[in-house]
């Protein structure tokens, strides 16, 4: 099967809610029938609810807000993958292809914060699927939320890999000059060729820079997320990255061990062979030592950091940064 230009995932695997789905009768069988033309839908749902719980003590706030599920940027490790699946799509390619906006989050998030019973608490612009991806051009529901949280003065996080954050500028020195809100930018690697196997459709690296430099000589609170490091394939890069993210005025700097839950186990392994044949059992066995000898790993308190000594070398090589 020809490679998809422009896509992380080259396949569709199963998913495990459908009990039936139409198969190609190889790579073990895994994975459904693609969309070869490898165009994006967009899907809307008019949500119920949009502030979801956080309950994990690995994360720094108490809710996060997805705008959108599914992401156009393709990440191959993405761990919200596993999530489309409960909308009835395949965590591969239909998760890049076929995305699920929220137009009526404004309004939810307004009725979340008139509500008597509400307690004010951190929430994270997005924990899931980036917030600024490609659709959020045109349908702007991230612009719009940023609206309800400075006319309630709430606090909000963003995490982002696309320079689009950079649109709503305005709203984010307003919501800076309370002490209301502060950026994450999340960079992966400096590399321009592993960052286009690995993220097609995200801004480069050298534009990522660029942001943090241009929040920060603005007024808005900006620091960069080295995430996930891949031990064998970008964690060599750490020095480097850190020390761009800080040169362009990053004022704090955080990172994530990959981990490989669900379907992404299957999507980054046939992504890894695919792309890196000699150097893949390599970079595989390194995940699987970070994690007690698997790739995936769902344990509070290790699953995001990793355990054993190649995890311990990249946390000592981030705190000399």
């Amino acid at each position: 099967m020809e490679y998809v230009k422009g896509r992380g995932a080259q396949i569709n695997t199963k998913n495990r809610f459908e009990s039936r789905e139409y198969v190609l009768e190889h790579f073990e069988g895994i994975d459904a029938l693609p969309d070869r033309d490898s165009k994006t839908k967009v899907l809307i749902e008019n949500s119920k609810t949009v502030l979801n719980k956080t309950d994990s003590p690995d994360l720094p706030f108490g809710y996060s807000l997805n705008p959108y599920q599914g992401c156009e940027h393709g990440c191959i490790y993405c761990y919200a993958r596993n999530a489309h699946q409960y909308w009835g799509y395949s965590a591969g390619l239909d998760f890049e292809q076929t995305i699920i906006a929220k137009p009526n989050a404004p309004l939810i998030l307004k009725k979340h914060f008139d509500n008597k019973n509400y307690v004010p608490d951190s929430i994270s612009l997005s924990g899931n699927t980036d917030c600024y991806q490609p659709t959020e051009r045109k349908l702007k529901i991230t612009r719009e939320l940023l609206k309800v949280f400075l006319e309630y003065k709430h606090p909000v996080g963003i995490i982002t890999k696309n320079s689009l954050v950079l649109r709503d500028m305005d709203i984010l020195q307003e919501l800076a000059k309370n002490g209301l809100v502060h950026v994450m930018i999340s960079i992966t690697s400096l590399r321009e060729d592993l960052r286009l196997m690995m993220e097609p459709r995200t801004a480069t690296a050298k534009n990522r820079l660029k942001v943090i430099e241009h929040l920060t000589s603005n007024g808005i609170p900006a620091g960069v997320m080295a995430a996930p490091i891949i031990p064998g394939l970008n964690s060599d890069e750490i020095p480097e990255l850190i020390k761009a993210a800080a040169n362009s005025g990053a004022a704090a700097a955080g990172y994530t061990l990959v981990r490989l839950n669900g379907s992404v186990k299957d999507l980054f392994h046939d992504w890894l062979f695919k792309n890196m044949p000699d150097a893949a059992d390599k970079i595989w066995n390194h995940i699987a030592a970070t994690h007690g000898g698997q790739v995936n790993d769902n344990r509070f308190g290790t699953r995001m950091k990793g355990e054993g000594q190649i995890a311990e070398s990249i946390k000592q090589l981030l705190n000399l940064q």
